[in-house]
């Protein structure tokens, strides 16, 4: 039974959305062992290769046992594709180009452990190149590519997606200042804070939105906390909404953050409904950080993890590092 039956379409578009697979390391004498102990070397050999999520190194060990047992070149092609797209490795999939488009008119369903409609794979190839044109800033050429990916095979639609929302988040971040006389309700109901105080004499500003009713906020929290410490210290401000102001809201909120201490870092501000920041920045979940210059100009907006955040502050300051705790979560 071919892979494709194995592992339906399904699990491909949870896999194209960044979700292992299966979470299976290559055994340390890289030989194949466990699960794999019934089937052929070759058949092994196919089934660790499509389901290996480790190092790159673990993953590059288990390629080069597939090509000496026989495992062709369009399975092995598209088992590093899933496993980049399974680490959200754009710059990886966009180097792949050239493979793809040296097989596209060639491509044979027989030959695939993958897919089972050729528009599938013709689909995956347009969208490769929209990654490739995303990495190169051509985002007409984004857009073309991943139009004709949605026309070829809808079903992966949800896979596509969240290059899309990335597009046209930063198409709408470019047009937005921040209005730096906006004056916010402090959380501890101590008084009004007006932003332009937090950022004067500053590098960069880091706005941090959270709920206290997000069990991903809370568990973030620690790694939060020393984040801001090691921001404040170089000289970026760090500001902390929580977007819901009523009473219980905020009681939650200020029992949330109370073990931190009685001077947590940064400032602890409360987005009010109208004119919200919130909205502004177009935030849909939390936690979410939006790094800020000076001018107003919004220089990121996503996830805190994000390598791109890091990259964005490191750009303001080479030497700032990233706390050790946040590249933790980051690690495969």
């Amino acid at each position: 039974m071919s892979a494709a039956m194995r592992f339906p379409l399904l699990a491909f578009l949870i896999s194209t959305l960044g979700v292992a697979m299966a979470q299976t390391t290559a055994p340390a004498d890289g030989g194949l062992a466990g699960s794999f102990a019934d089937l052929s070397p070759r058949e092994a050999a196919l089934e660790h290769l499509l389901s290996e999520r480790g190092s790159a190194d673990s993953f590059a060990a288990v390629v080069e046992e597939a090509r000496k047992q026989g495992v062709g070149g369009q399975a092995i092609l598209e088992a590093r594709f899933l496993f980049h797209v399974d680490r959200q490795e754009d710059a990886a999939i966009a180097a792949m180009l050239p493979e793809f488009m040296a097989r596209r008119d060639t491509f044979r369903l027989e030959d695939s452990e993958i897919f089972s409609l050729k528009e599938d794979w013709l689909a995956v190839t347009e969208y490769v190149q929209a990654i490739a044109a995303l990495k190169k800033g051509d985002k007409d050429a984004f857009k073309k590519h991943i139009t004709e990916a949605f026309w070829l095979s809808p079903r992966q639609g949800s896979a596509f997606a969240p290059h899309i929302d990335r597009v046209r988040l930063e198409e709408a971040m470019s047009a937005v200042r921040i209005d730096f006389t906006t004056r916010l309700a402090d959380l501890t109901g101590s008084g009004v804070v007006v932003l332009g105080d937090l950022m004067a004499g500053k590098k960069a500003m880091l706005l941090h939105f959270w709920s206290p009713w997000s069990h991903e906020c809370e568990a973030a929290m620690p790694d939060f906390v020393a984040t801001a410490h090691a921001l404040e210290k170089k000289g970026i401000s760090v500001v902390s909404l929580v977007a819901d102001d009523s009473p219980k809201g905020l009681t939650d909120a200020r029992e949330l953050i109370r073990p931190i201490g009685p001077t947590p870092p940064g400032a602890w501000l409360v987005d009010p409904k109208k004119n919200s920041l919130n909205r502004l920045l177009r935030i849909q979940s939390v936690p979410a950080a939006v790094l800020v210059s000076p001018e107003g100009r919004v220089l990121f907006n996503g996830h805190p993890t994000d390598d791109n955040l890091w990259r964005a502050i490191q750009r303001l300051d080479p030497s700032i590092a990233r706390p050790a705790s946040e590249r933790g979560r980051e690690e495969p």
